[in-house]
């Protein structure tokens, strides 16, 4: 026979995870690594970094990446120094005191959802302000001891990483994560497998592993679905952030929110607020009502015990930022559960609408939260009242400065974004309860008793730190980018530490308004380019890949900034991310922000610029509207002066040029003979004397606590004694009042004004006898009257409650005095509404009739 000239087999290979060994000393570390304790505790990250700083730089800083890669040899040798060790034991001494204090019991409970967390950046699993914000928000929770837990998605690819083209175009770069590498642990069952929860999605099911992220004392659980178990169709579910289509987006926050609630469930794990952080984790109240419905409650009954305790909070300010989703597409995933409910589809779908009888509007997930949460919060408080006027159709009878929508100002986490170096001053100058008392404006107020060299000291050292950090990261990324060596050699000379350094650096989307610094070349570049008085920015942020006229304004930078006259004036530098973040609100000299108004919810880069002495001058808008203090920042008015948005850009513009010719640079520059400004260290202190304090997220969690969760919990418990007793009795009453209303009546009315109209200083009597139709004193009465204000919208001018003084039967008898305090022309109708002392607010029960006034005598 003839033989082959090669005879061989597939390769049948199997996986092999090969971990690094540990020496038993050093065993501790792991437990740290694993805990994103570290991520704020500048203690840990230096030791880490002292484990192999060169090492340390390579793997990002992280460290359980940097523990894998750690030679054994190397490892060995770490024992055996025992100043390190010492080092070691002393951290690990910290961070077991930190650890085993145990949870305050006295706060509610909480589970928050969040569709993302921005906690370090080697998690990737944020993109921007409201993953920041979610992730400080579990640290604060884990520094305050509240008995706290998070869910979440663990992303394969996460957010996508940033380049630009030569001619600046953004390029998104998806990199996966290698989930083994993570500071994350796999959350496994009692019998020691991977936990998997098994979410519905129609007529199959999607599995998920559960992962666990350990914040300090706080659980954060992640749900993923890049699993063999599911078809190819459900695996990219958590593969990006905000990726994919319209139905992949359902997609997710079923699996966010259902699935959640789910997983919680089966971990054996109860809380008693469901805090939705924006409306992607809405459909959690979807799933709790069917497990309310499930036990033997009624839909109604079930109702009032998941709406009071359930909190939503909003971050968007425009309807077009919420999602909505087709009636056909969600009741492809959703049609089964109105039969779960006890409901019918119409009254599903319904929920999710401003007004549930129009079939033509879509399911939006926002208006689901307000119509399932008794709390709806914005997020600063100009928010609130935009949050008031954009959910007010969903309590139609209310103005919206009546419904009960509030707000909460975002805040910080001081420890995760004031530099070390400000920690230090901190700590030296400040009472040593400072770090459990963030929100004590007294405490703060010692930073004017630092001298004011040591303040001048600490941000050049800080603005140091950021240029070489901005040479080393960028100078490899630049050369391959932009093609001539020696114009990047050029640029990198040009950056200097002893310029006013502005920055300006967030999410590149239009209404941020990136380009106004560029409406007037000619005056920037005298601005940039005086050699007596150099002024230098530093621009950076992505924009959302399906953003093109975001892309645009990046691209029109990044084409400015290449100009001869702006090279090294004007930078801009890609791929913004957690770590670029913390160099720059920490490194340059002023924070700039100009939002169109009054778009910007919150914004909270300023507010850690603050924490590091670094100066604002933004819009007020947002935080700022709140935090502004005169000779602490600078600030554009609030007001508008033209409604033609291109024309305000033009005066916005014109003020910033203004302010910085004539007030910020001769004032940063206006040096004594050490070298610095005494008024500029003036602003500075200012600043973090009288604005910071009000700004941390302790003092946002507190918020969070007295207005929200203490009451709702409060309410929960009451409603839930004695087997649901007050639930079902609230739920009864509505049901009765709701079959009667249409039939109560008004038997008569009379008022004493006269057909002249009413005079100021003179009072009136308003009389209504309504027949209550058996309700038994449930219905109120009230006198109220709107006014157009300059803008020309109606708002409330007054409101007077008519009072039962008497009732014979069904007929109640109601009287109240009316008396004008100012003259003009008002509008005035009664409005008849339920009450009962039980409810939270008006909207829980949104039901309202008005009644034209009687005929002027």
């Amino acid at each position: 026979m003839k033989i082959k000239a090669d005879y061989v087999n597939v390769p049948q290979w199997k996986e092999l995870n090969v971990r690094s060994g540990m020496p038993e000393q050093l065993k501790c570390l792991d437990e740290l690594a694993h805990n994103m304790w570290w991520s704020w505790n500048h203690e840990a990250r230096d030791l880490f970094r002292e484990l192999s700083p060169e090492l340390y730089r390579e793997v990002d800083h992280n460290p359980v990446l940097l523990l894998e890669r750690l030679s054994y040899e190397r490892k060995e040798e770490i024992v055996k120094d025992k100043a390190l060790m010492k080092k070691v034991k002393n951290v690990y001494g910290l961070f077991r005191d930190y650890m085993d204090v145990k949870p305050n019991r006295k706060r509610p409970s909480v589970a928050y959802f969040s569709m993302e967390y921005g906690l370090n950046q080697v998690l990737k699993i944020y993109s921007g302000g409201l993953g920041m914000l979610a992730g400080d928000y579990l640290k604060e929770a884990s520094d305050s001891n509240v008995d706290m837990c998070a869910v979440g998605f663990l992303y394969r690819y996460g957010y996508f990483k940033q380049s630009l083209s030569m001619d600046g175009q953004q390029i998104a770069n998806y990199e996966a994560q290698n989930f083994n590498l993570l500071p994350i642990e796999r959350q496994l069952d009692s019998d020691g497998n991977p936990l998997v929860v098994d979410v519905p999605y129609t007529n199959y099911f999607v599995h998920a592993y559960v992962w666990r992220v350990n914040v300090g004392r706080i659980k954060l659980y992640l749900l993923d679905t890049d699993n063999e178990m599911n078809s190819e169709f459900d695996k990219p579910i958590t593969h990006s952030l905000y990726g994919g289509d319209w139905e992949n987006r359902l997609k997710q926050e079923i699996l966010l929110g259902i699935g959640g609630v789910l997983m919680l469930k089966k971990l054996g794990i109860s809380k008693d607020i469901y805090h939705c952080n924006e409306g992607h984790a809405a459909l959690c109240n979807l799933q709790r009502l069917c497990d309310y419905v499930e036990s033997g409650l009624s839909f109604n009954q079930a109702m009032e015990l998941v709406r009071a305790s359930s909190l939503y909070t909003v971050h968007t300010p425009v309807p077009a930022g919420h999602d909505y989703f087709d009636e056909g597409l969600f009741g492809k995933y959703m049609g089964g559960y109105p039969a779960k409910l006890g409901i019918s589809w119409d009254e599903l779908i319904g929920m999710g609408r401003n007004n549930p009888n129009d079939h033509s509007e879509k399911f939006c997930m926002s208006v689901f939260a307000c119509n399932t949460c008794q709390e709806v919060n914005g997020v600063s408080k100009l928010h609130g009242w935009v949050s008031q006027k954009m959910f007010s159709s969903i309590w139609n009878g209310y103005y919206p400065e009546e419904n009960h929508v509030g707000y909460v100002t975002n805040g910080v986490h001081m420890p995760t974004w004031a530099a070390t170096e400000w920690r230090k001053i901190y700590a030296k100058y400040f009472d040593e309860s400072f770090m459990s008392d963030q929100s004590n404006q007294s405490i703060w107020e010692a930073i004017y008793k630092v001298p004011d060299d040591e303040i001048w000291d600490t941000r050049m050292a800080l603005k140091k730190k950021l240029v070489d950090y901005i040479r080393m990261q960028f100078s490899e990324k630049w050369l391959r980018n932009q093609g001539d060596p020696s114009r990047v050699v050029s640029l990198l000379e040009r950056i200097n530490p002893n310029a006013l350094i502005i920055g300006f650096c967030r999410r590149f989307a239009t209404y941020k308004r990136a380009h106004l610094l560029f409406t007037d070349l000619e005056r920037l570049e005298k601005i940039v380019n005086n050699p007596e008085r150099p002024v230098q920015f530093l621009f950076s942020g992505k924009a959302h890949p399906a953003d093109g006229a975001g892309q645009g304004l990046i691209k029109r930078i990044y084409e400015i900034s290449q100009r001869p006259e702006f090279l090294g004036k004007i930078i801009f530098l890609e791929d913004y991310d957690y770590q670029l973040a913390r160099r720059l609100v920490a490194g340059v000299d002023i924070w700039m922000n100009t939002p169109t108004r009054p778009l910007e919810a919150s914004g909270t880069s300023g507010e850690k610029a603050e924490m590091n002495g670094v100066v604002n001058l933004s819009v007020l808008d947002g935080w700022w509207l709140e935090g502004y203090r005169e000779g602490a920042g600078w600030a554009l008015t609030e007001k508008r002066t033209y409604q033609n948005q291109s024309y305000q850009d033009q005066l916005d513009a014109a003020t910033i040029y203004s302010m910085l010719e004539r007030e910020i640079i001769p004032l940063y520059y206006a040096k004594n003979e050490k070298g610095y400004s005494e008024g500029w260290i003036k602003v500075i202190k200012n600043s973090i004397a009288q604005i910071a304090p009000h700004y941390t997220m302790k003092r946002q969690l507190d918020d969070y606590y007295s207005k929200f969760y203490e009451k709702e919990a409060a309410r929960f418990k009451m409603l839930s004694a004695d087997d649901n007793r007050v639930a079902k009795e609230i739920a009864q009453w509505k049901e009765v009042v709701a079959e009667r209303w249409d039939a109560i009546e008004v038997v008569s009315c009379e008022w004493d004004i006269p057909a002249s109209g009413v005079e100021t200083g003179k009072e009136y009597t308003i009389k209504y006898v309504l027949n209550e139709q058996g309700l038994d004193d449930a219905i109120g009465l009230e006198f109220v009257s709107v006014k157009s204000d300059d803008d020309g919208e109606e708002r409330i001018s007054t409101i007077i409650p008519l009072k039962v003084v008497s009732h014979e039967g069904n007929n109640y008898t109601f009287e109240g005095k009316l008396e004008a305090n100012s003259a003009g022309t008002f509008k005035g109708a009664i409005r008849m509404y339920p009450k009962n002392s039980k409810l939270p607010h008006r909207q829980d029960f949104c039901y309202v009739k008005w009644f034209t006034l009687p005929n002027d005598k």
